[in-house]
């Protein structure tokens, strides 16, 4: 019925297809695992269950609740609307303090407090490294 061309043609866009598909499958699935989701303390009054895996609870550190006890570290993430303490053992980044942007990843013990296994600090587009800034000579 149909000609020799017309099928290798067809064959030709079908491959093409399946192989866009696939590609744009595989990119996806390697973002979703680099992509860095977190919840605010506010979804987390919210949710309905604990769950025991970890995840990432994100805000900004309250102004006044940093509490340094010899290898731990307590603070409070706030959202302005909602609080949760946390708790986190080790060295915290350079940018993390009071009434900046932070990061924790751990595990959520019940709605009110969090404990956290890392600390990631987030800044602005403004920031410039202490070494940059000092030899450009600005303060």
């Amino acid at each position: 019925m149909y000609g020799r061309k017309v099928k290798l043609r067809f064959l030709f866009v079908v491959i093409i297809l399946i192989t866009l598909i696939l590609t744009t499958f595989l990119i996806l699935k390697s973002l979703e695992e680099n992509v860095v989701y977190f919840q605010s303390p506010s979804e987390i009054k919210s949710l309905t269950e604990i769950d025991k895996s970890k995840i990432r609870v994100g805000g900004m550190v309250k102004k006044n609740s940093i509490s340094i006890n010899s290898n731990e570290v307590n603070f409070i993430i706030t959202d302005f609307k909602n609080e949760i303490n946390v708790s986190y053992s080790g060295a915290v980044p350079n940018l993390f303090a009071e009434g900046k942007g932070v990061v924790a990843e751990g595990f959520l013990k019940d709605r009110n407090f969090f404990s956290a296994t890392k600390i990631l600090a987030k800044h602005d587009e403004n920031y410039m490294p202490p070494e940059v800034k000092e030899a450009l000579g600005e303060k």
